[in-house]
């Protein structure tokens, strides 16, 4: 038996965040998106191919904080954030869960997904005053749970629950290896946002909402007036390191060797906050502190602190170019008009009619030749040469043929 894990983060499994955050606000709608793919390999055939091979089915979940499993959720979700040394809490909470199995001839796929939909309450630290900025708590981004969840009689969380209940003979051939293992980690961890520092995510702030025409664009009201400020992380770069799909493998063997893969997309995370927002920490957890507009003097950038005097430099570096390029054409062609004319000068020229001898007629077509002592013989027309070469019709006229005698 063999575990082969392959994967660019030190935790287990990703997540997709999507929050837009309002500093004064009491609460804010946020999204978090949980997707893993398993694939069953039984290539060799098998229990696991007398299973699952041509099997279909899917397993819906649906509910709100009313029910008891997405309290419970609730509850742990909470727990969790308070750990991360948070403040901010989870007052509502919208649960959406789907596995799907496909069997086919040599392998089944098991499509598992989970959408979030926390309200996030008390996430204010300090509201926003004209000598201080708001204060923002970015520590409850890590929103994970260990072990069982159970909704409507559906666990949701460890992927072999489902395996276990849909499919008990496979589950069976399944228990005590290394692919339960693999199976048995949990789908909610976003621990790998909350891992990766706020100064190595990629920001911009965009300053549409407070143009005079900013209505037109159909920006939602509570924007007006303000500008936006993105934070992204998921991209690769040097700072955050190369962003690739997490991909977990166990081969085990039981009456036929096996392989279980569960492949994930890598975390990413998307948040907005309405206003200025500059990170900062209060005993060791990380806050933005956020004022309507940008800081006086601010010389941050959306390259994460790159000095603004640096571009500054290189913009002038780049006019200079240009004007030194415009200088050197613009010396190239006054010394190449101080040579003068080129080829034959014009005034030289004179006018001759061409056309003109017995036997044609005048046209209004001429020919110029050089001044000079220069014969025309030298400079005439190729017509003037071909009408000569041309034999004459009076001197064919009355001509006999060969051999003939006059009488």
């Amino acid at each position: 038996m063999s575990l082969l894990i392959i994967g660019s983060s030190v935790s287990a499994f990703g997540a997709q965040l999507e929050a837009r955050m309002l500093p004064d606000a009491d609460s804010a709608k946020i999204k978090m998106t949980f997707q893993r793919s398993i694939f069953i390999d039984y290539k060799n055939g098998g229990d696991l191919a007398n299973e699952l091979n041509g099997e279909t089915w899917v397993v819906n979940v649906k509910a709100g904080s009313s029910n008891p499993g997405v309290q419970d959720l609730i509850n742990k979700l909470n727990q969790k954030i308070k750990n991360d040394g948070s403040s901010a809490q989870i007052t509502d909470l919208d649960v959406e869960y789907s596995a799907e199995l496909t069997g086919r001839s040599t392998n089944a796929a098991i499509d598992y997904k989970i959408i979030l939909t926390p309200t996030l309450s008390h996430y204010n630290i300090r509201k926003y005053s004209l000598n201080n900025p708001s204060l923002v708590d970015m520590a409850w981004r890590g929103l994970s749970v260990n072990g069982p969840i159970t909704i409507d009689g559906i666990e949701i969380n460890l992927p072999i629950s489902v395996i276990k209940s849909k499919e008990p003979a496979a589950y069976e051939t399944i228990a005590g290896t290394e692919g339960e293992s693999l199976l048995s980690q949990n789908i909610i961890n976003a621990d790998g946002i909350r891992d990766q520092p706020l100064a190595n995510w990629h920001d911009l702030f965009d300053p549409t909402g407070i143009n005079v025409d900013a209505s037109t664009f159909g920006l939602d009201k509570s924007i007006s007036g303000f500008v936006v400020h993105t934070f992204t992380m998921g991209e690769s770069s040097i700072r955050e390191g190369r962003q690739v799909e997490k991909e977990f493998d166990a081969t085990f063997t039981k009456d036929k060797e096996y392989t279980i893969r569960a492949v994930e997309s890598a975390d990413s995370a998307n948040v907005s906050v309405v206003g200025f927002a500059a990170i900062d920490y209060i005993g060791g957890s990380e806050v933005f502190g956020v004022t309507p507009n940008a800081p006086q003097g601010s010389g941050e950038t959306t390259g994460g602190g790159f000095p603004i005097m640096i571009i500054y430099g290189m913009a002038a570096m780049a006019g200079i170019g240009a004007i030194a390029v415009l200088f050197m054409s613009s010396r190239k062609l006054k010394a190449e008009e101080g040579q003068g004319q080129q080829g034959i000068d014009p005034s030289q020229l004179q006018s001759y009619s061409t056309s003109a001898s017995s036997g044609g007629y005048q046209t209004v077509r001429g020919e110029a030749q050089l001044k000079g002592e220069q014969s025309y013989e030298q400079t005439r027309s190729v017509y003037e040469q071909e009408k000569k070469e041309e034999p004459s019709s009076s001197s064919t006229k009355g001509s006999m043929p060969k051999g003939w005698k006059p009488s």
